[in-house]
């Protein structure tokens, strides 16, 4: 079994999928317009370059993408709450990239930084409004800093 996050975008998706792979070495496997459906499919043309479906991969992982409007999705147009992209890994360097590169032209919540569980966590929500976390795997015998 494998769980995909999907996260919804407002015209944007193709944007910051092109984003996320570039910072996360994946790969856009797939991005499909709303204007390659079929003729009789209820969207306005000014959808047309919208994104219906998009698929990143990155290793064995996923992220699902779509644009929407207010007409299909509500909130959308609301600030995405209750859930984060979550990434782990044990390489701290890695981990601070990440932050780095994700949190660019997005807003801080928390800083990059050691905590009690680990030697470095932060959490961000990006440019297009997507929350995320980023968390560095302690090894077995880290010990946080004393204060």
């Amino acid at each position: 079994m494998q769980i995909v996050t999907s996260l919804s975008f407002r015209g944007q998706c193709k944007e910051a999928f092109e984003f996320y792979a570039k910072v996360l070495g994946g790969e856009i496997t797939a991005a499909f317009p709303y204007g390659e459906g079929p003729p009789d499919m209820p969207v306005g043309p000014q959808y047309k370059d919208w994104l219906m479906h998009a698929w990143l991969q990155v290793g064995d992982q996923a992220i699902m993408g779509a644009d929407m409007d207010v007409d299909w999705a509500p909130n959308i147009d609301k600030p995405k709450n209750g859930f984060d992209v979550t990434l782990h890994t044990q390489d701290g360097a890695e981990a601070r990239r990440w932050f780095d590169a994700l949190s660019e032209g997005g807003k801080v919540i928390m800083d990059f930084s050691e905590t009690f569980w680990s030697p470095g966590y932060g959490n961000f929500v990006d440019k297009f409004g997507v929350p995320w976390m980023v968390n560095t795997i302690p090894s077995a015998d880290w010990k946080p800093a004393q204060g």
